[in-house]
């Protein structure tokens, strides 16, 4: 005889509906961690209108504002803004720029800077909604040019301070996200990837100031921010190794598969659920889907 069990397995995650909404009609600019391009380029396979970091993957919110200015404005890099990677790599890229954006010579890395900051920059005049995916509240300011920088590109340890934006700084930085982004609809998110290399503690305290920082800004602007529950999902309903990668960090393909199509039940409107579920197939078809 079969026993009907009552037991709950997980604590399921509510995010209710957006009241921002994700559209195949709507041209799309994510930024942030390395969560985002997850995200970003799962959109992309199933044929949305998105751009996914531009300048490469942005952890804290103030160097993820100093991209999004340096986009909106166009301001092409110069010479000057050039930095040769340390440990013996040589190649050059910027404090603007993720390491995988370096090239062999100056010339070589200002030309397809240039050349991708023209296309983001009109990307961006298109865009309607902006997606942020923050990753962590520690950063690291070049002591010589008192940047935040996205990326310290193996450089020596003293170059560099290292510290934890408050809550107040880190609302400061995303509130002028906001404004810089205009009328544009904006949805948040706090990575799920754990940051630990300054333990469980800091790594908890980094992400609650991500997440304090994002309300006090949300409440400012009501009508043109959300928030996706991203790392709630992870941490609380998928409570379970299984759903990490071998480095315990990452999600696992099944997590990042999982919180995509919540994120797609909480921002796509229901009108376009059917175009969604066809270009899933279409993308599977092609063979080029990460979504299964």
């Amino acid at each position: 005889m079969a026993i009907r069990t009552t037991l709950k397995l997980n604590t399921p995650v509510a995010a209710g509906k957006s009241r921002v909404a994700v559209s195949y009609r709507k041209p799309m600019m994510l930024l942030g961690s390395c969560f985002a391009e997850n995200i970003g380029n799962a959109m992309r396979n199933v044929g949305f209108d998105t751009m996914v970091n531009p300048l490469g993957t942005i952890y804290n919110p103030v160097s993820l504002l100093n991209s999004l200015t340096r986009i909106a404005s166009g301001t092409p890099f110069e010479a000057s803004e050039c930095v040769a990677i340390g440990a013996g790599d040589g190649r050059i890229c910027s404090f603007y720029h993720h390491t995988s954006h370096a090239r062999a010579t100056v010339e070589e890395f200002l030309s397809e800077a240039n050349a991708i900051m023209d296309v983001a920059r009109i990307h961006w005049e298109r865009t309607e909604l902006l997606v942020v995916t923050l990753g962590t509240a520690w950063c690291f300011r070049h002591v010589e040019s008192g940047m935040v920088v996205t990326n310290c590109l193996k450089r020596p340890a003293g170059e560099f301070a290292r510290f934890r934006l408050s809550v107040e700084e880190c609302a400061s930085a995303l509130g002028k996200v906001v404004e810089l982004a205009g009328g544009r609809e904006v949805i948040f998110n706090v990575s799920p990837i754990r940051h630990w290399a300054d333990g469980a503690h800091g790594n908890a305290l980094s992400k609650s100031t991500l997440m304090l920082g994002i309300d006090n800004v949300m409440s400012c602007h009501p009508a043109n921010t959300e928030y996706f529950p991203s790392f709630e999902i992870m941490t609380d309903e998928l409570r379970d190794y299984r759903f990490y990668a071998d480095d315990m960090n990452h999600p696992s393909q099944l997590a990042e598969r999982y919180i995509f199509d919540r994120f797609m039940d909480f921002a796509l409107p229901d009108s376009e659920i059917k175009e969604l579920e066809e270009n899933i197939k279409a993308a599977q078809r092609r063979g080029h889907s990460q979504m299964g």
